[in-house]
Formats: structure tokens, sequence, C-alpha cells
């Protein structure tokens, strides 16, 4: 079931490519259809999920790859990944939705499009490095093509600075991954094996460069500050729907592979540079914040959000790291809040960058002061921008709110400390009303003036994912139940 929702994208990606007289029609809606069919096999996974034995995973399948390094085509899902995949699934599909009345090749469009879910859906389910790495890298390749072909403004340069920048991180992501094959005995690649060994134990030194090497690739892709630089840009020139799929699923690479690999499989030096991750998450909540709330372009803001609530991932998986007391239970909600915060924020940010797209489609610019009151012509893009501007801020009743009170409520009893980043919400919810004043309130003026409402598409792609946001806000418990136990199995595999 896993190797179907990976590579059936992949093979309509191929059928598109290979039928170059398939209308435009055709081609978007051969990749809604798709999208349609991996959601339903992924709801098909969810529904018969059981958790699995410890640090064991579901619906696995191994075959052998490059058995000469001891590499195997070895899949799987637990709490950690599957909620991931689920968000994957939905955000593609809104995606495919959205860009129905998009005219600019359709069809490569879409066939790229095909090609990026099947590599995203594809590390989430990875239980081997090497083929976690094989899509950590094509997915940087796949979004560099949707930046360059597809964006807008200094689209060239942005996706050349997101390419090379996330490519250096990946080479440093690789020797961190040689570096445990060498240190396991017997070498493997395999995840859980490495899990199950912890290959650096007791060696501090090593074990330390191991993970600054890991760290560094995954902080590039996630991204915490400083390795921020290329987010703003690429977002600012990519088109709505490249800008939904980098913030909603590729970023959730860089916090995923946290979870994943550089806490089970390294301890003891995590526990160690536990301290470091909490202050750059620290950081990245507040300098995020702050930047964003003095921006003025639209999609800028929201890009800077990004690092602002990747920085609270940050903050909750180094409070993970730190055993000293009976924190355990604390710990433990640190980690599923931040899993939690991974599905909010791809819902969230995703909808709010495809609502951004709308305003480039209909006036071809970003300024917020180049527009005034737009809820006047557009009521419903006004209300899905309020409704996505209070769900980022954190407000209860939405995902970010369950998300972020279990952040902080794991974070602050492990390191009181903690408690400085929940400055980050209060300016959070300052350039969030500030946008919504800027652009929505007053005399219709500006760009506003003859400004189209939101299409049936844009308004069920954008819908849907706010909606889900809501329902898990309101209802978080079938979320929570998945995750909670591969939490748990986590703190103990850091503790031990």
């Amino acid at each position: 079931m896993l190797s179907l929702i990976v590579f059936l994208p992949l093979a309509a990606a191929l059928a598109l490519v290979l039928a170059p007289r398939l209308g435009d029609t055709a081609a978007r809606w051969s990749w809604v259809a798709v999208a349609g069919v991996d959601l339903a096999l992924v709801v098909a996974v969810w529904w018969q999920y059981e958790t699995p034995a410890e640090e064991q995973l579901a619906f696995e399948q191994r075959a052998e790859w490059i058995p000469g390094v001891n590499s195997s085509y070895h899949i799987g899902v637990d709490g950690l990944s599957l909620p991931l995949i689920a968000m994957t699934a939905v955000i593609f599909l809104a995606c495919a939705v959205y860009a129905l009345r998009d005219t600019n090749r359709p069809r490569l469009q879409s066939a790229l499009f095909l090609f990026l879910q099947s590599v995203s859906m594809g590390l989430f389910v990875s239980a081997d490095l090497i083929l976690f790495f094989v899509f950590f890298d094509l997915s940087i390749v796949a979004m560099y093509f949707v930046i360059a072909g597809w964006g807008h403004g200094d689209a060239a340069r942005s996706a050349l600075k997101f390419f090379l920048y996330t490519f250096l991180g990946s080479l440093a992501l690789l020797v961190g991954f040689i570096g445990l094959y060498i240190a396991a005995d017997p070498h493997t690649f395999d995840m859980v094996e490495l899990s199950e060994q912890t290959p650096l134990a007791g060696s501090s030194l090593a074990g330390g460069l191991v993970l600054a090497a890991i760290l560094i690739g995954l902080a590039v892709k996630t991204p915490t500050v400083p390795f921020h630089t290329w987010l703003p840009p690429a977002h600012t020139d990519a088109p709505a729907v490249g800008s939904a799929v980098l913030a909603g699923v590729l970023l959730k690479m860089g916090t995923y592979g946290f979870v994943r690999i550089a806490m089970p499989m390294l301890p003891d030096a995590w526990r160690a540079w536990a301290w470091v991750v909490i202050v750059v998450g620290i950081v990245s909540v507040i300098y995020g914040a702050l930047v964003a709330l003095a921006q003025t372009d639209l999609k800028r803001m929201i890009a800077y959000t990004s690092v602002n609530h990747m920085g609270y991932i940050a903050l909750a998986v180094g409070a993970a790291g730190l055993v000293a007391g009976d924190t355990a239970e604390a710990r433990s909600i640190a980690v599923t809040g931040a899993v939690t915060q991974m599905v909010s924020h791809g819902l969230i940010t995703g909808a709010l960058f495809l609502l951004a797209g709308v305003l480039h489609d209909r006036a071809n610019s970003y300024d917020m002061d180049a527009y005034g009151g737009l809820a006047a012509p557009a009521p419903r893009f006004a209300a899905l921008f309020a409704l996505g501007a209070f769900a980022s801020l954190g407000l209860p009743g939405f995902s970010g709110f369950i998300a972020e009170f279990q952040i902080f409520t794991g974070s602050i009893a492990a390191a009181p400390a903690t408690a400085i980043a929940v400055v980050g919400i209060l300016i959070t919810a300052a350039l969030f009303l500030r946008s919504l004043q800027r652009i929505f309130t007053g005399h219709t003026r500006g760009k506003s003036t003859g400004f189209g409402d939101l299409h049936p598409a844009e308004l069920w792609s954008v819908g849907s994912l706010l909606l889900l946001s809501v329902l898990i806000g309101v209802f978080p418990r079938p979320l929570l139940d998945v995750i909670e136990p591969a939490s748990e199995v986590l703190i103990d595999l850091v503790g031990r």
C-alpha cells in the first residue's frame, strides 16, 4: 500500500510527460484525480493503522537495493510519519484544485507537481538513510524547476539561491549519514537498526561531529536562523502552489529529520546539544516574528512567519533532550506538540500562501500598502484570510493552538527559560492584525478597486485546508492518538 501511495503520482507524471497531445483541461483534472486517489489511499492506511511495537513500523516493506553497503528499499510508517503523509496528500490535492484555472503550461506543471508529491511521500515513509537522502535531494531539484519555470519577479535568481543553499545543506546531511554508517556494527543505513544500535553512544566527539553535520543539513531545509536566508526570496518569487508546497511540505522534511534521525540515532549527542537547539529555536521564533512585522510585502511576511513557526518545533525537540529530573511526560508532550505543529503549519501556511497568490493573480502585487478596503469587493477572500491569520497566531479553536499549547507546556516544564519564546505569539498576533487592517479595512482604494472575489476552485482549495485546521483544533484526539505513542517511544530512546 505504501509503495502504491509513493509511486502512483510518479507513474501519472510519466504518463502526462509522454502524452503531448493531452489537452490543458484534461491535464489539470488528471492531476486532481491522481491527487484525490492518493489521498484516498492514505485515508485507507490511516483507517487500518495500529500502533506498532516499540521501534517498529507499520505497513513495513523491505527489498534488496544496494546490498554492498547494506542499504535496502525499506519503508514503513508510525505515529511520527503518518500525520505528515496525510498532510502532504491534502496539500497537494488542494494545490491541484487551486491550479485548475492556471493556463501556464498545465501539462508540464501537473507532471512536475505529481513528481514532487511522489518524492515527498517517499521521504516520509523511508526507513533507510540512503533512500531518505535520494528523496530529500529529488525534492530540491523538483522545487528548483517549480520556482524557475513558473515563478515571477527574479525567479531564476531565487531558484538558484534555493538550490545551491539547500543542496549544500544536503551534502552536510550525507556526511552525517556516512558517519552513522561507519560507526554502526554491522555497517548499515537502515534507520530502525541504527535507532536500536545508537552506534555513537559514548563517543562525545565523534557523536557531536556527526550530529552537527546532520543538524546543519536539516536546519537549512527547516529553515532555522541563521540558515533561513534562502526562504524569503524563494517564497516571494515562487508561484502560489509552489509556495504552498514549499512551506507546507518541504520545510517539514527538515523538522521530520530531527525526530526520525537525529534524536533516536544520536541520543547522547542530542542531550549534549539540547540547549544549543533550544537557543536556535528561541532566536528563530522571536527573530522570525520581528522581521515579519517589518514587512510590507504580504508574501514575504508569511515566509518569515514560517521561520517563526519552525522555531517552535526546534524549541520543542530541543527541550525533549533535557533529561534531568522527572520530566519524561513533559518532554513527550513537547514532541507531540512539535509533530502537531508540523501538520498545523502545513495546513495554515499553505492556505495563506494560496490566498497571497490570489492577490498576485488579480493585481500583480503583494504590496499591502497598495490595497485597502478589500473586504467590500472580496468578502469571501477577506473571511478566509482572517481565518488563516487567526489560525496562524494560535487562536483557540484552530490546530495552531493545540500545537503551541503542547509545545509550551512541555518545553516550559522541562526548561522554564523557554518561556521567553511566548513573546513570539504576541508579535505574530500584532503582524497579522496589522496586515488585516492594512489590506481589508477602510474605504476601497488602490488595487482593491474592481478586485474579483474567490473563484470556486480557490474557495474549495483554501477552505478545505482551513476547515481541517478547525477540525483538528476542535477535535484533536484522532490526531493525537496516533502521535502520542510514537512520542513516548522517542522520549524513551533519547533518555536511555
